[in-house]
């Protein structure tokens, strides 16, 4: 029985798919790097810069919308970027928090094989998985209405 790698009829599933390639990506790089790093050095720390570079801009935007959002709804950090709190359906939350996981695991797993190499820039690379993570929380994510949205708002308004 083949696993669906993003869940039918549930919104966002661009950001589960980018999450999965990113993380699959990584893994073949970073355990290859481990293996044969003459070999797979360069393109492991190129996978790991890039996927770093496209989190730290990802978690920027899903910080941009969270604060325009908890306006109306009531967010939280951890409902935003660990989907706490029913924020995100139960196939949602474990593709998402699966792939920091894994990227997470993979990345002290392979630093730990050959420190003070290259394979050191993997440590970066959870950065992508949370901001999928708030990505998907922040655009996508169930939060409860203010109960009185004009607090938030300037007193001058």
């Amino acid at each position: 029985m083949a696993v669906q790698v993003v869940p039918p009829g549930v919104a966002g599933g661009r950001i589960i798919l980018a999450d999965v390639v990113g993380t699959v990506a990584f893994v073949l790089t970073a355990v290859a790097a481990a293996i044969e790093p003459d070999v797979f050095g360069l393109p492991a720390v190129i996978v790991a810069l890039v996927l770093f570079g496209i989190g730290t801009v990802a978690f920027l935007v899903s910080y941009g919308k969270a604060v325009s959002r908890s306006r109306f709804d009531e967010l939280s950090v951890a409902g935003l970027y660990f989907l706490a709190g029913g924020a995100a359906p139960r196939p949602v939350k474990v593709r998402l928090l699966a792939q920091l996981v894994v990227q997470t695991v993979v990345a002290v797993a392979t630093a730990s094989v050959r420190p003070f190499t290259s394979l050191a820039f993997g440590i970066l690379v959870p950065m992508f998985g949370l901001a999928c993570c708030g990505l998907w929380g922040a655009f996508h994510g169930a939060f409860p209405a203010r109960s009185d949205p004009r607090a938030s708002l300037p007193a001058d308004e």
